[in-house]
């Protein structure tokens, strides 16, 4: 059994390494730690599971920063395990606390406890997005969001490797796989592996479609970034595709 009486000190849950002062893009690694508080006594799961893709997503921090540092742009960074609270949902999704992995830590949260997880990772995490949002409103008009994916999900191999993802604005997502640049040689495909139905762009539609940006998910399959040398490669891959989907709208996201 499970039992955490520790206080709610979570520490630090979201990190800002800055980009250039009229930043245009802003990336976004929701996922880019799998720390979990010493107060939930890692939620009662073995050593190597908050290391896994249960855990966080692994190689995608690296690409994220690595096209951050090509687009001089901001970067907010996750700095707690998703599965003490995934960033990417809205508060009241039942994945915001993962159900759908064996996590004791999680298993029948009172309304209390879920409330102090919000307050303690979803708020800062989301407010410090807002602000920077807000801060860089004459100039920016981009949030890309990095992510990756397991290679197999529950015994089936994924033929997908890179997914291309929207929510409520899908114009950045279908020119992006409308070009394609030649050579690029992985299996790419829009909204898979998942459905965004679930509440995972909840990121991109509350601070890139409510404010008029033009957003998008990037989802790597995780066995092709496993390198420094293939994490450096896909960055400078995916920097050169969105750059030329975004070529296509104007300042103000059209077409």
């Amino acid at each position: 059994m499970f039992i955490s009486t520790a206080p709610m000190d979570i520490g630090e849950v979201v990190r800002v390494i800055p980009g250039r002062n009229d930043f245009e893009t802003l990336i976004v690694c929701e996922h880019a730690s799998n720390r979990i508080p010493r107060g939930l006594q890692g939620l009662g799961l073995d050593e190597e599971a908050p290391s896994s893709q249960v855990g966080w997503d692994p190689g995608a921090l690296d690409v994220a920063q690595d096209m951050a540092r090509r687009m001089e742009a901001p970067q907010v960074l996750g700095a707690v395990s998703r599965l003490v609270y995934g960033s990417n949902r809205p508060s009241d999704s039942p994945g915001a606390m993962a159900t759908w992995h064996e996590i004791p830590g999680n298993r029948d949260l009172s309304r209390t406890a879920r409330l102090d997880r919000i307050d303690a990772v979803c708020k800062p995490f989301h407010e410090t997005l807002a602000g920077l949002v807000k801060a860089a409103a004459s100039t920016l008009s981009l949030l890309v969001t990095v992510h990756s994916f397991a290679p197999v999900f529950r015994d089936r191999p994924w033929e997908v490797e890179n997914g291309i993802f929207h929510g409520k604005d899908d114009r950045l997502a279908r020119t992006t796989i409308d070009v394609v640049p030649e050579g690029f040689s992985f299996g790419t495909r829009l909204n898979e592996t998942y459905s965004a139905a679930d509440g995972v762009a909840h990121t991109i539609d509350r601070h890139g479609a409510a404010n008029e940006l033009l957003n998008v998910i990037i989802e790597i399959r995780s066995d092709l970034i496993r390198t420094t040398k293939r994490k450096l490669d896909m960055a400078d891959r995916l920097v050169a595709w969105i750059q030329e989907a975004r070529a296509g709208f104007g300042r103000d996201g059209i077409a």
